[in-house]
């Protein structure tokens, strides 16, 4: 077999091939086997009826093009090894010319990893949020857990701000009850916002027993986006007692005994979360100047498959299981259908860019993955999916993703090597000394090609 590469343009090659025509033996006994499986020939035993027959009756270009079917994933492989090409999706195959016991030649194009360039990122330099936490956000965390102890108390008078109202709900639209749209016993705190627009002003002033109808639009259900009229019914209505800030409310609601305690535990809290922010706003902002420095191609078809994969997952997944369309999810978020699109291409392009350099940084810095860093990404990743870590593993192995994991991590080790090595200030101009914390940086990785409301399927990026 010969073959030769030409270079279409940085992401795309065709392959030009000849395979002499007895490289096409194995695959011709299996051709002519598997016919005689398939068929049957008077006075011959199946599985028995010799080649010249199957030949005369059924037509060599039958037996050949079997063949070359078997033979060409083989070859084409071949190709690919000889020219240590980094191929991406499937070829597209054209038989250039097919003469029986002379010649095999094919063209194969295919996309290609383009070749880039690591150039010198220790000069990357970004600027965080300081790590600050006043004495106002340690008061309102104390808050937000007086109000998780917060009881509640049955009261003989009309609705209030707060209280908690225990109500019956009915939907109508178009003069028709909803199968979905009626419920009983529900819990709500007036001014949450959890509930329908308008629920608030229908049921402030009702007393237990006291009804009043309101039209609001539906969020979710069989009548999702439509304007219905809604008859809320008050059975109960409940006033909320906030327990006092105290030491006993202090060994109430933690482990502490005293409130200093908790204010302090809140505020080391607090500064935690803050630096994992910072540490995530960093690595984010190093991987954004790192592209900036890269030259990028990036193939037509990855993009536009990607671009696919997005809005297939946005509308099938994520808005379907909301009980929303493309059309509605645009106009809640303000955007018209250009917009959404650029955005998509933009973030479908910045991840496919972000794989390819992380990927070449891995191999320029020969970063490795071990059993033990595997390990500690896929309990992570199960614990984000909400399955358990053996029924996570066991779905990756059987969907042949291990690669795809390995891939993560092994990114995510090249991006925290970019990040030790630039230089973080926060706003204060103070230097961010950040932990190599690869666990973080694969997150990071992973959230750059991966926006939440339109998530892109990796899988197609790993090709």
């Amino acid at each position: 077999m010969k073959s030769a590469v030409e270079t279409l343009n940085p992401t795309r090659v065709r392959l030009t091939v000849e395979v002499p025509f007895e490289e096409l033996k194995d695959s011709l006994d299996a051709a002519y086997k598997k016919i005689n499986q398939q068929v049957t020939v008077k006075g011959f035993r199946k599985g028995k009826i010799p080649a010249r027959v199957i030949d005369q009756r059924f037509g060599r270009g039958a037996v050949l093009e079997e063949a070359v079917n078997d033979a060409l994933p083989k070859f084409y492989t071949e190709a690919v090894n000889e020219a240590e090409l980094n191929v991406l999706g499937q070829p597209e195959v054209d038989i250039t010319e097919l003469k029986d016991n002379e010649t095999l030649n094919f063209t194969a194009e295919v996309d290609i990893r383009p070749a880039i360039e690591i150039p010198d990122y220790s000069g990357i330099e970004v600027e965080v949020d300081a790590v600050e936490v006043s004495d106002e956000d340690v008061e309102k965390a104390v808050e937000e857990l007086r109000e998780r102890f917060a009881s509640t108390s049955p009261v003989e008078r009309a609705a209030e701000d707060g209280d908690v109202v225990t109500i019956d709900l009915e939907a109508k639209v178009e003069g028709e009850v909803l199968e979905d749209g009626v419920a009983s016993g529900v819990s709500y705190t007036i001014g949450s916002g959890e509930l329908l627009e308008g629920i608030d002003d229908a049921v402030k002033g009702l007393e237990a027993g006291g009804e009043a109808t309101f039209t609001s639009e539906l969020k979710g259900g069989s009548a999702a986006g439509k304007e219905a009229e809604v008859t809320v019914k008050v059975t109960q209505v409940a006033a909320r007692e906030l327990p006092a800030l105290d030491d006993d409310f202090a060994q109430l609601a933690s482990e502490f005994d005293t409130l200093d305690e908790v204010k302090a535990d809140s505020r080391k809290r607090l500064e935690n979360m803050k630096q994992y922010d910072q540490a995530t706003q960093a690595q984010e902002r190093v991987l954004e100047k790192l592209l900036e420095l890269v030259e990028v191609p990036v193939p037509e078809k990855l993009l536009a498959d990607e671009i696919e994969t997005r809005k297939h997952n946005l509308v099938n997944h994520q808005l379907g299981q909301m009980g929303l369309d493309l059309a509605k999810y645009l106009e809640i978020q303000g955007k018209t259908e250009e917009e959404f699109d650029a955005e998509t291409k933009e973030q479908a392009e910045k991840g496919i860019k972000t794989q390819f350099v992380l990927d070449e940084l891995v191999n320029k810095e020969k970063l490795n993955v071990n059993q033990e860093e595997l390990t500690e990404h896929l309990m992570r990743r199960a614990q984000s999916s909400g399955m358990s870590p053996d029924q996570f593993a066991q779905a990756v192995v059987e969907g042949g993703q291990v690669p795809m994991l390995v891939g993560e991590v092994a990114r995510g080790k090249a991006l925290a090597v970019v990040v030790e090595a630039a230089t973080v200030k926060d706003t204060n101009g103070e230097v961010v000394d950040l932990d190599d914390d690869e666990d973080e940086t694969a997150e990071t990785v992973e959230a750059s090609s991966e926006e939440p409301a339109e998530a892109a399927a990796e899988e197609k990026t790993e090709a």
